[in-house]
């Protein structure tokens, strides 16, 4: 295994960066970015690490995220005869990995006449997503690319929308022979309607992207010998047509007996145009790699999210790594699938400007 083909990933992944903690990680980026030809790289002032390369009018933003899940795993390299050699780490796949190849690709491709590549690590996305909350305002790209374990050999071209709440149950303390309703019954029933609306709402729609998919996250209850209460934490995955203020007024409709209070940030569900010169670009990378290419829809939440609404640009999420690795004790990637999307990304950055009539400067 030739490990200088990896030393951007391995060395990315040997920075330890849960949410909160990634400083370490965006300084090492930075400065391989400015090791690998980057025309100039720093750290912004929401402490994400951006690489530049080139000045020409037309940009390219690769938005990725460097901060990770807590949960150190060492950094090894695993392999076996007759087996690809896999990289064991947190943020391997979730998404170092990702990141990683937009690095090492954006290197391979160098500077483009006309154009400029943006690539930032972004802060803080497995929390609230403060590094592309800034990043939004800062840029206009013409094409963007966000950095999700998807395969080498997908596109992903939608994520699906969240949002949470907190809702209370309230109930004047009886005597527990009365057989009235109590707080922690009544909770159970509301979340019992939630669930029965998202089951009718669900009749017909066969991708999981099209559903609404609750999830009882947690529920308490307790009481101060004059009344009762209960509350229940909601978390919903919500698809394109059921924007988060209008599941907020849903829930305020069929559970009115309960006060419903909204937490964090809701986030509207994104499906990128499938028609465009970018999807192009990648359809042709992944055949000139030896792939045949295909289209993802996740029920999960990312960047893309955040960003896409705001651009309005053509866009999607590409990355290397098996996304059902996100999160888990034994995250890791097929260095082997690694090269392959290093290879089409910087395959489809060329097409991409090829697309437009410029050619390399």
């Amino acid at each position: 295994m030739d490990e200088t083909a990896f030393e951007t990933l391995i060395g990315l992944v040997s920075q330890y960066s849960p949410s909160g903690q990634e400083r370490g990680a965006v300084e090492w980026l930075t400065t391989r970015m400015k090791a690998v030809g980057f025309t100039d790289s720093f750290i912004d002032q929401a402490g994400n690490a951006v690489g530049v390369m080139g000045n020409g009018p037309k940009q390219v933003v690769l938005l990725g995220h460097i901060d990770t899940v807590p949960g150190e795993i060492p950094v090894q390299v695993v392999g076996a005869e007759h087996a690809p050699p896999l990289l064991y780490g947190r943020g391997s796949v979730d998404a170092k990995g990702p990141l990683a190849c937009f690095t090492d690709a954006v290197a391979q491709v160098g500077a483009v006449e006309g154009w400029q590549f943006v690539v930032i690590g972004a802060v803080e996305e497995e929390r609230d997503s403060d590094g592309a909350r800034f990043v939004v305002d800062q840029y206009k790209p013409d094409f963007a690319i966000i950095g999700e374990p998807n395969r080498w050999d997908r596109i992903a071209l939608g994520y699906k929308g969240s949002a949470w709440a907190e809702l209370t149950v309230k109930r004047e303390q009886a005597h527990t022979a009365s057989g009235e309703q109590t707080a922690a019954e009544a909770a159970v029933e509301a979340w019992l309607v939630i669930k029965a609306y998202a089951e009718v709402f669900n009749v017909n729609r066969q991708r999981a992207f099209d559903k609404i998919l609750p999830t009882l996250r947690n529920i308490e209850a307790g009481q101060d010998g004059f009344e009762q209460w209960a509350r229940l934490s909601i978390g919903v995955r919500l698809p394109v047509e059921m924007p988060p203020e209008q599941w907020y007024e849903k829930l305020d409709e069929i559970v009115s007996d309960a006060v419903v209070a909204r937490v964090g940030y809701p986030v509207p569900a994104w499906a990128c145009e499938k028609n465009s010169q970018l999807v192009r670009a990648f359809l042709n990378g992944i055949r000139a790699a030896g792939g045949t290419p295909s289209f993802v829809y996740k029920t999960g939440t990312a960047d893309l999210n955040i960003v896409a609404p705001v651009w309005q640009c053509p866009a999607l999420v590409y990355g290397p790594g098996d996304s059902a690795l996100d999160h888990t004790p034994n995250e890791y990637i097929n260095l082997d699938e690694y090269v392959k999307a290093v290879a089409v990304l910087s395959l489809a950055l060329q097409r991409l400007s090829a697309f437009s009539g410029l050619g390399n400067g």
